[in-house]
């Protein structure tokens, strides 16, 4: 039987949790045995065989070497060290990363072991932290050293937060550690990503682009929007705009829909979801916020329910909220960031300037967004392009090729 090991931050939660653990329960179902590898933090029941890298104390004392050192994926050595030992054992015929950020996992350590073996790896990039000195996200500040080399960072405040700046000495710590692997196969999730990748110190190895996924049978149009309104108070007069993330930020857009709710039409009404508590206490009176859910079917019903998803990212690779949205046959307008506008059409939705308000509004107060979507064509897009199974077993086709080319 082929054995796959994914490792990822957490296990079975948030989007890249979810991501690792359904590709995990399609490789059993085609036969494979599967592990997770994870972080001790974010931690849900798995159906795959999971194993803790690195234990909270040591986790913490990580976090705190990443703070005042900027020394991110720095630390757990010792956790690090036993998982390699558990991998001699194991000898998976695929390794699969995911984000190996995030306190738990001593990357110099772990990439010199895979420049040992003959096992084919394959790295999922979900973000840009693998070919930058610092950051996660450099889009929002316009920012290109991860180019030529980073240093003075302008982000060492974002995560992963450091007191201090060492980005020139991470950045050439990651080209040495992440270059020399014989056997890897980088899989960015948007044509955006694969860009930029070719652009970085990783540009040397084979990429293979795979869209991330999502239950389509989760994120289905509701009947009764009934509900929505009636809860929120939103008459059925007025149309409703609707924002998801988590966590809300400037970066995710909040300042800008507080803006667009300033000069909105009153026939308008913008929900937030994702918001804390104490962002929703300071929201003006005409937005609606409402925390994060883990109900799919109540997020569905909202996403049902809105006549449009506005998507005011500065900063993003390739959102699954727009996806969630289609499939809930809502329409998507999306500013021109990352890589969010590639699961938008003319059929299905608008792409603006970042920051343009005048043209979210131009859009809004146009007759577009209430005649110009035939029913069931958000939807359809949804089901043909981003349907998890279809997606994952992408990943699944792609260890084959790379087990038959071995």
């Amino acid at each position: 039987m082929l054995k796959l090991l994914q490792i990822n931050t957490t296990c079975n939660q948030g989007s890249t949790g979810r991501i690792a653990e359904n590709i995990g329960i399609l490789a059993q179902n085609n036969g494979w045995d599967c592990y997770m590898a994870h972080g001790p933090r974010y931690i849900q029941p798995s159906k795959l065989k999971a194993y803790c890298i690195e234990n909270s104390i040591n986790e913490k004392i990580h976090g705190i070497k990443s703070l005042l050192c900027d020394g991110h994926g720095l630390g757990s050595k010792s956790g690090t060290s036993k998982f390699i030992s558990l991998l001699n054992q194991l000898k998976p015929d695929i390794i699969h990363l995911h984000n190996i950020h995030g306190y738990y996992l001593n990357y110099p350590l772990f990439f010199n072991y895979l420049k040992t073996t003959q096992t084919p790896i394959v790295w999922t990039l979900h973000d840009c932290w693998g070919f930058t000195g610092h950051c996660v996200h450099f889009e929002s500040v316009n920012c290109t050293k991860w180019i030529q080399g980073c240093d003075n960072c302008p982000q060492s405040n974002t995560y992963p937060r450091s007191l201090t700046d060492h980005s020139k000495r991470n950045y050439h710590l990651k080209q040495e550690s992440f270059n020399g692997i014989k056997n890897l196969t980088i899989v960015p999730v948007s044509d955006w990503l694969e860009r930029l990748v070719k652009q970085s110190f990783l540009k040397q190895y084979p990429t293979y682009r795979i869209y991330n996924g999502i239950d389509t049978n989760m994120f289905k149009p509701q009947k009764n929007n009934s509900n929505v309104r009636l809860k929120y108070g939103i008459s059925q007069n007025e149309k409703i705009i609707l924002g998801v993330a988590n966590p809300w930020s400037v970066k995710k857009g909040l300042n800008d829909f507080f803006e667009l709710s300033r000069i909105l039409p009153h026939s308008y009404r913008i929900v937030l979801v994702g918001l804390s508590n104490e962002q929703i206490r300071k929201l003006p009176n005409n937005i609606i916020g409402i925390e994060r859910t883990n109900n799919t079917t109540e997020l569905a019903e909202i996403y049902s329910a809105a006549n449009l998803f506005l998507n005011l990212t500065y900063e993003d690779n390739f959102p699954t909220t727009n996806l969630e949205a289609l499939s809930c046959d809502t329409p998507v307008l999306t500013y021109n960031t990352g890589g969010s506008p590639e699961a938008i059409t003319a059929e299905t939705g608008f792409v603006v300037d970042q920051g343009d308000l005048a043209a979210v509004i131009n859009i809004l107060e146009s007759t577009k967004v209430q005649d110009k979507f035939k029913e069931g064509i958000c939807r359809k897009y949804a089901l043909e392009h981003f349907n998890k199974d279809d997606r994952f077993n992408d990943y699944i086709q792609l260890y084959n090729e790379i087990l038959k080319s071995k």
